[in-house]
């Protein structure tokens, strides 16, 4: 069944409630906290700006920053998110400092169509009278009924937060008569939740990364639906372990050594892992580095990708019809252990001009890559939630998206 989304729903004249992902960096500026990157927020707009041209009164949310004390509450209020908002927007947008009672509720009632409000950071609920009860993150039954009683419709277009089951997603969802997916929510289900479902093959997964641990559930899962698994980065170094190679001073996880020879004999030629890599000295860019083709020395450690497997992993993507790639291929902050990382992006674009593959990014690590090498633009999807997107690659039910209603 497909789910409902915000094109569905009758706006006008409806208090439209939004949970958004404003969980956005802030920064102190003349002595006034500002929005540092309004990335988040610009992602939201075609959803809000839908709903306002609809006719529709927009209440927006979001959680901000993890709040465990009143502390915490200081330096986290959606305030300076609501001006920038607004400064996009081009039009006021009224901030209520509360997340109930009848400063809210009065401000909602006073409304108007095609009006914006933004009501404060949803994790203050998670401390209240100085103690952490953790009202939003724990789902309290008696928040999300609140909340859902703010509004006749809602939209939920945080998918950065659709693997929590929280009041302000699962708790409104449950007590108000629709939900709807908002244009984000709704790319992210048809880019991942497409590959992962029903892929256009070949189907090739990239999982890279630092620990097998971090990963080992999506792993699994996309030997089950993917044509091929490339894995690299530090995790790569646990497989080698299982081969029997040598990886000097390499990143491994012991433990997970025999769970890794387990998936390299029931994988076959599906599991691709590199041949060779640039092994440093020490951990550093400018190390003394060699191409270790045979397993790597004592007192040197693999920090990227070596060109023989740049060429496989190339080969292996030639012909794919869809790509998901999740973590970096070595540790591309230094730019002399980028070029593994920089090389999945450039194929990437190249499969998706060429083929007209479906290439979906996910992952903060992949994500700065492609924004890094400045073609992030040029290929089908950079997912927005790093938490949501791993479990959706694992094959998870997403309660966010679980809690949006079906289409009749």
């Amino acid at each position: 069944m497909a789910k409902l989304t915000v094109e569905d729903l009758e706006l006008k004249g409806k208090k439209v409630l939004m949970r958004v992902d404003f969980n956005v960096p802030l920064k102190e500026e003349n002595g006034e906290v500002v929005v540092s990157n309004d990335n988040r927020i610009v992602a939201a707009l075609p959803t809000i700006k839908y709903v306002l041209e609809q006719g529709g009164r927009a209440i927006l949310f979001s959680h901000l920053g993890r709040i465990k004390s009143e502390d915490d509450k200081k330096g986290l209020s959606m305030k300076p998110v609501a001006q920038r908002l607004a400064d996009l927007l081009g039009q006021p947008v009224t901030f209520v400092p509360a997340t109930e009672g009848k400063e809210l509720e009065d401000a909602v009632a006073a409304l108007e169509d095609g009006q914006v409000l933004i009501f404060e950071n949803t994790r203050f609920e998670d401390v209240v009278n100085g103690e952490e009860v953790k009202r939003e993150s724990k789902n309290d039954p008696e928040l999300g009924k609140y909340w859902a009683s703010l509004g006749d419709v809602f939209v939920n277009d945080a998918f950065g937060t659709a693997h929590r089951a929280h009041a302000s997603n699962a708790g409104i969802a449950a007590n108000i008569a629709q939900t709807a997916a908002g244009f984000l929510m709704e790319k992210e289900i048809k880019f991942l939740g497409g590959a992962v479902e029903n892929p256009e093959r070949p189907f090739v997964a990239i999982i890279g990364g630092a620990k097998v641990s971090d990963k080992i559930t999506i792993i699994e899962n996309l030997l089950k639906k993917a044509d091929k698994v490339i894995v690299g980065g530090g995790m790569a170094f646990t497989f080698d372990a299982a081969n029997g190679k040598a990886i000097g001073n390499s990143l491994f996880e012991e433990d997970k050594v025999a769970l890794a020879k387990q998936l390299i004999e029931e994988a076959g030629d599906k599991l691709v892992l590199p041949v060779d890599a640039v092994a440093a000295d020490k951990f550093a860019n400018d190390a003394d580095t060699y191409i270790a083709e045979d397993g790597i020395k004592d007192g040197y450690m693999g920090l990227d990708a070596g060109p023989k497997s740049i060429e496989l992993f190339k080969s292996v993507l030639a012909d794919a019809k869809t790509v998901v790639w999740n973590g970096p291929m070595g540790v591309f902050e230094m730019p002399n252990f980028a070029k593994g990382t920089l090389a999945i992006g450039e194929e990437l674009v190249k499969v998706t001009k060429e083929n007209g593959a479906t290439t979906i990014v996910g992952g903060g690590d992949s994500t700065a890559a492609v924004q890094q090498l400045g073609v992030a633009d040029q290929l089908s999807h950079i997912s927005t939630g790093g938490g949501a997107s791993l479990e959706y690659l694992e094959g998870k039910t997403l309660p966010g998206i679980a809690a949006i209603s079906e289409k009749d």
